[in-house]
């Protein structure tokens, strides 16, 4: 049995039985770990307060051979998420933010540029920047992260340039094009959307704060990460449905 321990943020806490909760939290070290806070539901419990969404903690835990789940021994809070959760909205984009580390991060593999991000895009959200141009930073970024965005530098057909009219993304989601390899057929990519991401590419989020894109910038980003998402998940994340369901209804 190894005893670790390492800073972590909490991607998702499920109640087990009438005791106790299974923790799902991201590491830079060991990548995404899940493990049993044995009593974590009872009153007085030691974790009473440690267990938030998307709270930066410091875990310490056991680990078995041959077990799925890890025996997490002490949890110690760092840093709260509370700022960004008080609202319906802030509370399902907390949700969409840790499904993606749910998808995208491996277990027992390091993960420190998806911590990295995950953790200072919540740092800039309590600290007031915008919720849409974060969430799009951020999704842009771990599918960058995953090897999975396509490159608005160039078209990967012809090897040229993009040209003055933008790109196209055609329905597979895989790759960026010019009209001429690409056809119309497609996601049409404005030359303003190339120039954020490419932006991202090159900036950290509080540079692209001071410097936003506009609002319909923003939609196309959407709407490219999400398309981009499918094709490589094969499906969509849930909490990402939910919004959209939300949205409507509002």
């Amino acid at each position: 049995m190894a005893l670790l321990s390492a800073e972590a943020l909490i991607l998702d806490v499920t109640d087990l039985h009438d005791r106790d909760r299974i923790v799902t939290f991201l590491t830079r070290e060991h990548g995404k770990k899940r493990g049993v806070a044995k009593g974590a539901r009872v009153k007085h419990s030691r974790f009473g307060g440690q267990l938030q969404p998307l709270a930066k903690v410091v875990v310490t835990w056991f680990e078995k051979d041959g077990r799925d789940l890890a025996r997490i021994s002490t949890v110690e809070l760092v840093r709260t998420a509370h700022a960004i959760q008080t609202d319906l909205e802030g509370i399902l984009l907390g949700s969409y933010l840790a499904d993606h580390l749910l998808e995208f991060a491996q277990e027992g593999e390091g993960a420190d540029h998806l911590f990295r991000l995950l953790d200072s895009t919540i740092q800039a959200l309590i600290a007031g920047v915008d919720r849409d141009l974060a969430t799009r930073y951020f999704e842009a970024w771990v599918l960058r992260i995953g090897g999975v965005f396509p490159a608005p530098w160039e078209c990967p057909g012809c090897g040229g340039p993009f040209p003055p009219e933008g790109a196209i993304l055609p329905r597979s989601g895989e790759n960026l094009l010019c009209f001429d390899c690409g056809g119309v057929v497609g996601l049409r990519i404005t030359p303003a959307t190339l120039d954020f991401l490419r932006r991202i590419g090159r900036e950290g989020l509080p540079a692209v704060a001071a410097n936003p894109p506009a609002p319909a910038v923003l939609r196309q980003v959407e709407e490219l990460c999400a398309q981009v998402r499918r094709y490589f998940l094969q499906h969509e994340l849930r909490s990402y449905g939910v919004i959209q369901q939300t949205l409507a209804r509002l």
